[in-house]
């Protein structure tokens, strides 16, 4: 049975659902246990189409309503009102959708994924936001394709789901230095912790401030972190860390009923 993780900004919004899933609840085994919703890992294919299949019966979809983009990490945000045809997913960062039925989702194994939902318009969306492309404007691009189907900003809701925390997300100087040359005060997100040389970056922090600078109506900051959590996330920072060949994906879905 899933138990996927919501927010109280988007929890018992009329005609929409959503989740943040864990990896608990699915098929797959090995290294992959056992929600893993990444059709770009070496998991078998039959797993995976099983798992996502779970997230979409869960959300009261059919499988192929379930959508998700080849992510690039980049601030590229698509708007969809039907599911994709024979050539796949195309490669995007954010989907964004008001047709009722149709998931859209986010995946992320450390990166941070984001829900909104403007209740009144019903406009839905899921954006896939790593470093780059928050830093390179996701957040702002996935806003800017929902006022386009009638959102308004201010009515405008965002939920940061599970992701890498401050305290396991180390970083080198180059990585600082992009964020800065941006916007000194960019500084915030870095610290060095006790016993430590080198900074760890606020990854889930520097969403929730792009959220809040674009003025928006309401956040839910981060839940958890997937690197601390293994039993409940994966990891690619983790995994590497131990040596595996690969690594899960988890999965947050939203959508109108």
């Amino acid at each position: 049975m899933l138990h996927p993780i919501t927010s109280t900004v988007l929890a018992g919004l009329p005609g929409i659902r959503h989740g943040f899933f864990t990896r608990r609840g699915g098929a797959s085994t090995g290294l992959y246990e056992s929600l893993n919703c990444g059709l770009g890992s070496q998991d078998e294919r039959a797993s995976v189409n099983e798992n996502r299949s779970r997230v979409a019966g869960h959300l009261g979809a059919q499988p192929g309503q379930l959508l998700t983009v080849h992510q690039v990490h980049s601030a590229i945000a698509l708007t969809v009102d039907r599911c994709f045809g024979a050539e796949g997913p195309p490669r995007a960062d954010a989907l964004v959708t008001r047709t009722p039925g149709l998931v859209v989702a986010a995946l992320a194994a450390d990166c941070t994924p984001v829900l909104f939902a403007d209740p009144h318009t019903r406009v839905v969306a899921a954006a896939h936001a790593g470093w780059r492309g928050a830093l390179g404007g996701i957040i702002e691009a996935t806003l800017v394709a929902m006022e386009r189907l009638g959102a308004r900003r201010a009515d405008i809701r965002a939920a940061i789901g599970p992701c890498i925390h401050q305290d396991s997300y180390e970083v080198g100087a180059e990585f600082e230095a992009q964020f800065l040359s941006v916007a000194p005060e960019n500084s915030r997100f870095f610290a060095v912790p006790p016993g430590k040389s080198r900074a760890h970056f606020d990854l889930p922090g520097y969403v929730h401030f792009r959220l809040a600078a674009s003025g928006i109506g309401a956040i839910t900051p981060s839940s958890a972190c997937t690197y601390r959590a293994a039993d409940h996330f994966y990891s690619y920072r983790r995994s590497t860390h131990l040596g595996e060949p690969d690594y899960g994906r988890q999965i947050s879905a939203i959508v109108v009923a």
